[in-house]
């Protein structure tokens, strides 16, 4: 290994490290030793070593797990081509542009009805009364949850989530939550092989491509990744945004102003959140990449916040601006592992704040600091928001 400058304060695992702010030590790493090891893992920090990295499947292998400290999962983010393409290309029928496309009076239901239960209140908790129940209905219908299980689906994929972080004090209530989960899918999927409905669970279990059809473990596997890869997610752009946005006030209302301007605004919450933090790739041999030996075997952790704040890629990227253009992020990652439910997150985010920008005009913050992070290594985001607005009645739906 070549001469390899070390920070104490770094330590790519932890979910201390990025339960604050990182970007401090990231911008660090990027100018001077933007391959870090940490003893652990490497850190990519960079660019275009990420997007090179995540296109080289053949060296930087899935199938070993994409966390650095938990096994792989049956599951198809956890998988190499072939057999990754294969699932994918099953999968996808649920996540088709025309489907996406068709959900969004759903989508804007779904909003209303969330900003319904807290318009005439004056004041809620920004993540938990808004962000978080959007991607839990949208999921919960998509895996056919009745709406009175929606929160034992929340605790089942926050133990799921918790557990792969390869925490000892984690695993017996995340392998609980899978048995748990598995079951309740079980039941789901029998229910729409023998009757389909009109939801994601209904396409999986039906879909077929030349030939091929998901058996039943890959079934509920698939699921579960679906589950525990759109929750949080989407639940900290949602918030992280909000925040950004009636922090600097001017850049909420150029959106009140413009909601056009919701297409790059999105794309921007995206970037500047990153809500999944890091994930996990295996050398499958000896590699230099910059000036460092990689040796087969090792985690390589792909860090997509520093990776979307690259100073030869974005200009002024600490600055967020609903109009920046271009922004070829990174948030949903890159090459053949892209997030399949992009376009779905894209309309989420699109639709909620199209009804906070017109329902709650004069949204505000109730605390100018920035919110806590929680303590996470793979997917974080902010635990509490405050804010406050002025109260409106709800509309009455016709009788």
């Amino acid at each position: 290994m070549a001469d390899h400058p070390t920070r104490d304060d770094i330590d790519l695992v932890s979910g201390e490290f990025w339960g604050r702010d990182p970007h401090e030590a990231l911008t660090w790493m990027r100018a001077n030793a933007p391959v870090y090891f940490d003893g652990r893992a490497w850190g990519i920090t960079r660019y275009a070593d990420l997007k090179a990295i995540s296109t080289d499947t053949a060296t930087f292998s899935n199938a070993q797990g994409i966390r650095p400290d938990a096994m792989a999962i049956p599951m198809m983010i956890d998988m190499d081509d072939p057999e990754h393409l294969r699932r994918r290309k099953l999968v996808n029928r649920g996540f088709t542009p025309r489907r996406v496309r068709e959900r969004e009076d759903e989508v804007r239901r779904v909003c209303d009805g969330i900003i319904d239960r807290v318009a005439d209140k004056g004041e809620c908790d920004f993540v938990w009364d808004i962000a978080a129940p959007l991607p839990l209905i949208m999921i919960g219908n998509d895996l056919g949850v009745a709406p009175e299980d929606r929160e034992q689906l929340l605790a089942w994929s926050d133990a799921m989530l918790s557990g792969l972080t390869g925490d000892p004090a984690t695993m017996g209530a995340a392998a609980d939550a899978f048995v748990g989960y598995s079951d309740y899918a079980t039941r789901v999927i029998a229910d729409r092989k023998a009757e389909p409905q009109d939801d994601l669970m209904s396409v999986l279990c039906h879909a077929e491509v030349d030939g091929d059809r998901l058996d039943h473990d890959s079934l509920v596997h698939e699921s579960l990744l679906i589950l525990i890869g759109g929750d949080e997610t989407t639940r900290h752009v949602i918030s992280g945004g909000a925040w950004q946005l009636l922090s600097d006030r001017s850049q909420w209302e150029a959106l009140r102003a413009d909601p056009a301007r919701l297409a790059t605004g999105v794309e921007e919450m995206l970037r500047w959140v990153s809500p999944i933090k890091n994930m996990n790739r295996t050398a499958t041999r000896d590699v230099v990449l910059g000036d460092q030996e990689i040796h087969e075997g090792d985690n390589v952790l792909l860090l997509y916040p520093s990776a979307n704040r690259d100073e030869d890629v974005f200009d002024e990227p600490f600055r967020f601006d609903v109009e920046r253009a271009p922004n070829d992020h990174v948030a949903f990652g890159f090459g053949t592992h892209f997030c399949l439910g992009n376009s779905l997150a894209r309309l989420e985010l699109k639709v909620m704040f199209e009804q906070l920008l017109r329902r709650l005009p004069d949204l505000e913050l109730v605390d100018a600091a920035e919110p806590g992070y929680r303590a996470a290594n793979f997917i974080s985001g902010y635990e509490s928001m405050p804010v406050r607005f002025s109260p409106v009645a709800s509309p009455v739906a016709p009788t």
